[in-house]
């Protein structure tokens, strides 16, 4: 690591407590029994690549959740309501992936499989209904994470029977559909030890942050929310990561012939968990901040406050810098996975032609992991560090994926801010609204844009000017009526900062990491098309 950027001495707010290890600890609510039993099992479990497959059976129980909320489904909206469609093939989906499920339970569970085999088969000969009940129910006991398994596979297993007698219906409404997703969660969320249906939640066989440099950034985030706060996007973030290289692998994997099901249960967790921290961030990171800043205050004695004074100022602007950061991180990662999920991927009742679809998955994939990669990158820089992309993600070749969305999004950018200057530049802020047709949403939305795209820009391209931007348009934002005056100041900083955009897209282009790589112009006009549509 020693080829990243130094991190910043921790500090005086820095948290004693590791945020990163609370949340891949307490995030799942195991108790601390069930936890020691939980690390003891997957120890000592012998399956071929025991990380991965537990890894895909549990984002797949927490697919068959997510799935059954049609707002985590891919495709355009639609303008009929809800009822009128037919869930059929979404249930099938369904199916399939709880036969994966199945199948991997069975994986894990190697031998002692053939014990629950066996168990079933004395369900259905004992004559006497209370030995039957009894057999039933001691086999129902969740005591150990293999006992859970067992009865996490029995439950899907006749839950799969259910749904292959549902698929016989003409006509699968959604009311059906919801019912019978309702039981599997509720089938899932009494699993002892595989209950994976909370929002934003973390294991410890999975999420475990490999790069050093980025867990002592974590760790030298002053204030325990800000602390917490930037744990919790860090980890999310390479959590959807690994949501895009199991869709590869499933998209990749052509012995397997049923994989639309698991690819649709994996996108519905991917839209979730990237709404949950989005919305997250957007509605609760500016209160907890604010909230931890407040507390180190108070505890401040009076006689050392004006002792304290400049390292506190020093902190309240690093805690203004992460709240913008975490702002532009949510807009941004919304937007990413809307334009991914309402134009790249097909509707999940499409019936996509097999090679189509592994296609189109592909390319999603392929167009989000940047997105997501320079997100993470974006905020490192934020908090003072230059992370390696090398050295900090998996994929080979990502330095080269990650610079080419940096270019894309420069170019993108550097036109958004041309025409917003001069539309700026052509309008009357001093006009009677009453009387004229003439509108001025264009600076609210040029001010969206600003925060999902341009932000970044100015963060991880060092604009010399970035003070002035930012203040110009803080001005814009804090009025409801445009001030001649303000507005002009406003442009003159989007000009120079346009100015500063066309610069960084030439030094990008000439990167070593871009060397003899073309810029596709009419990809990245296509791509503002869909940036503004949205």
């Amino acid at each position: 690591m020693s080829s990243e950027t130094p991190l910043p001495p921790r500090g005086p707010g820095a948290p004693a407590r590791n945020a990163y290890a609370e949340l891949l600890r307490d995030s799942r609510g195991l108790k601390r029994e069930q936890q020691h039993a939980r690390d003891t099992w997957f120890a000592r479990l012998a399956a071929d690549k025991k990380d991965e497959v537990l890894f895909e059976l549990e984002i797949l129980l927490k697919g068959l959740a997510c799935f059954s909320n049609p707002r985590n489904h891919p495709g355009a909206g639609r303008r009929q309501t809800i009822v009128s469609y037919d869930f059929r093939q979404q249930l099938a989906h369904a199916k399939d992936g709880m036969a994966r499920v199945v199948q991997l339970a069975r994986t894990m569970l190697g031998e002692k499989d053939r014990a629950f085999v066996f168990q079933r088969y004395l369900e259905t000969v004992l004559p006497e209904d209370t030995s039957r009940t009894r057999l039933h129910y001691a086999a129902m006991a969740q005591e150990t994470p293999e006992s859970s398994l067992f009865v996490l596979r029995h439950g899907l297993t006749n839950l799969i029977e259910v749904n292959t007698g549902l698929l016989r219906l003409p006509r699968v409404t959604y009311r059906l559909f919801y019912a019978q997703l309702a039981l599997t969660m509720r089938e899932i969320a009494q699993s002892s030890f595989f209950n994976p249906l909370s929002a934003l939640e973390f294991r410890p066989e999975f999420d475990r942050i490999g790069s050093t440099a980025v867990l002592e950034l974590i760790q030298s985030v002053p204030f325990e929310h800000a602390h917490r706060l930037v744990a919790l996007t860090f980890l999310s973030l390479f959590r959807m990561l690994r949501y895009l290289r199991l869709l590869d692998t499933f998209a990749r994997d052509h012995s397997d012939r049923t994989m639309a099901g698991r690819v649709y249960l994996v996108l519905a967790v991917l839209r979730s968990d990237g709404r949950a921290l989005s919305n997250f961030l957007r509605r609760r990171a500016g209160e907890l901040l604010a909230q931890g800043y407040e507390k180190e205050i108070l505890r401040i004695p009076c006689a050392d406050m004006s002792a304290r004074h400049d390292d506190l100022a020093i902190e309240g602007h690093r805690l203004i810098a992460i709240k913008d950061a975490l702002a532009s991180i949510s807009q941004s990662v919304r937007l990413d996975l809307r334009r991914a999920f309402e134009h790249d991927l097909p509707a999940a009742d499409a019936s996509t032609p097999e090679p189509e679809l592994r296609a189109r998955v592909l390319a999603a994939t392929a167009n989000l992991r940047p997105a997501l990669e320079l997100a993470i990158l974006f905020l490192g820089r934020s908090l003072g560090a230059k992370l390696d992309s090398a050295r900090v993600f998996e994929e080979p070749g990502t330095r080269k994926a990650t610079s080419g969305r940096l270019r894309q999004n420069t170019w993108m950018f550097a036109q958004i801010t041309r025409a917003f200057a001069s539309k700026a530049r052509a309008c009357d802020p001093t006009s009677d609204r009453w009387s004229t047709n003439e509108t001025f949403s264009f600076v609210r939305d040029f001010l969206g844009y600003f925060r999902a795209m341009g932000y970044p820009l100015l963060v991880m391209g060092e604009h010399a000017r970035a003070r002035e931007l930012l203040g110009s348009l803080a001005s814009l934002r804090d009025t409801d009526l445009l001030d001649r005056a303000r507005l002009e100041a406003a442009v003159r900083e989007c000009e120079a900062f346009y100015d500063f955009l066309i610069q960084l897209f030439e030094r990008t282009s000439k990167g070593p990491d871009l060397t003899g790589v073309a810029f596709d112009r009419q990809a990245a006009a296509r791509a503002l098309m869909l940036y503004l549509g949205d």
